[in-house]
């Protein structure tokens, strides 16, 4: 009998990386795929991205239409756990995925853990900042098994008490389709999307939910900046994050210029990875500056506190949200163009397959157990 596998998605930017092992499950008749949808896919203001996911003609996917997005994170927390158990009782899955460190996530490892369902956690055992790294650690508690990008996560995890045998080193499954020779042209992008420069570079800047009171005076100095620069960019909005609205708001003034910058609720995973390798530079707080832009050598200026604790790369300059350093580190980035391969060389979803393929996969005991470092 197929194994039923339930993945959870509430971005853009999760299903980018869960995409690859997604698709690989898509046509394999020892496995049957479900999609919960949720989150920002559903809004609107952010793209209804959604709809990108039922182009990719899963068989099994719920779109959860009746979850309303409001600004407060605790309810959208609480009301996504209520919607999601009542569909994991109507499908009863044998494992249930999710990716990262946002709510949908916590919702996704809160029920299945609840339930007696295996949870796998993908890209736990990472630093980031802010309130995610304390739900991405919350996630990787309530997970049964761990599909991690590198050894250093994987430390971390053994660091948090979890046993070594239920964590896999599969590297960063987006970078599958990085590598992949099927990527949109740059010619087929700027066509779809309307970008009528020739170079360009990317800002993408979330707001950091610790820091609320200071978000509109940090990103009128970076919009300040990105006009100041003289530059060309391609610029996607915000996530749904406490402060979003103050982030778009300042972008409004990016707008009058249709010149020098074209604005995005979302561009679809693999059109963005066209236009991410060929950037002049990527600059703001996203993780896509972080993992995704060494894998083609781009710079990155990663701005503030949010991705702080995700240093080390070569190819990324850390500033804070100052005109006088951003304009410097604009300046600078042809220093920083190195390819860096830090999460992974692809093929990842040949050795996800591997693992779930092995019957005693599944024969995981859902009571985990805490290890002591010293035994």
């Amino acid at each position: 009998m197929s194994k039923k596998i339930l993945f959870i998605t509430g971005t853009r930017a999760d299903y980018g990386k869960m995409k690859p092992l997604m698709l690989a499950l898509k046509n394999d008749s020892k496995f049957e795929l479900f999609v919960f949808v949720c989150g920002m896919h559903l809004s609107e203001t952010f793209g209804r991205t959604y709809e990108e996911i039922l182009k990719d003609n899963y068989k099994n996917v719920y779109v959860a239409f009746g979850l309303t997005l409001f600004q407060n994170t605790s309810i959208n927390l609480g009301n996504t756990i209520a919607h999601l158990s009542g569909y994991v009782d109507q499908i009863d899955p044998d494992m249930i995925v999710v990716h990262g460190d946002r709510f949908e996530a916590m919702a996704g490892a809160m029920v299945g853990a609840i339930k007696n369902k295996i949870v796998a956690h993908i890209e736990g055992g990472e630093l980031s900042g802010t309130i995610d790294e304390s739900i991405r650690h919350a996630i990787s508690k309530f997970a049964h098994v761990h599909f991690v990008s590198t050894d250093r996560a994987k430390q971390r995890l053994i660091q948090m008490g979890e046993e070594s045998n239920r964590i896999y080193v599969i590297g960063s499954p987006d970078i599958d389709i990085m590598l992949s020779k099927n990527l949109p042209s740059l010619e087929e992008t700027k066509k779809r999307y309307e970008i009528n420069f020739d170079s360009y570079s990317i800002l993408m800047y979330h707001p950091v939910t610790t820091e609320y009171n200071s978000n509109n005076e940090k990103i009128k100095i970076i919009v300040d900046a990105i006009i100041e620069s003289q530059k060309n960019y391609v610029v996607i909005k915000p996530n749904n994050d406490l402060g979003f609205e103050i982030i778009l708001n300042e972008y409004k003034r990016l707008e009058k210029d249709h010149q020098r910058f074209r604005i995005f609720p979302s561009i679809r995973f693999e059109y963005f990875l066209t236009l991410l390798k060929n950037a002049n530079f990527i600059i703001g707080n996203s993780s896509a500056g972080i993992r995704e832009s060494g894998v083609y050598g781009i710079p990155t200026i990663d701005i503030g506190s949010r991705q702080r604790n995700r240093g080390g790369v070569l190819n990324i300059q850390h500033v804070e949200e100052n005109i006088e350093e951003i304009l410097k580190a604009i300046k600078n980035v042809d220093y920083y163009r190195v390819k860096v391969l830090a999460f992974g060389k692809g093929k990842s979803k040949e050795k996800f397959l591997k693992i779930i393929n092995e019957e005693s996969f599944w024969d995981i005991n859902i009571q985990k157990n805490f290890v002591d470092l010293d035994m």
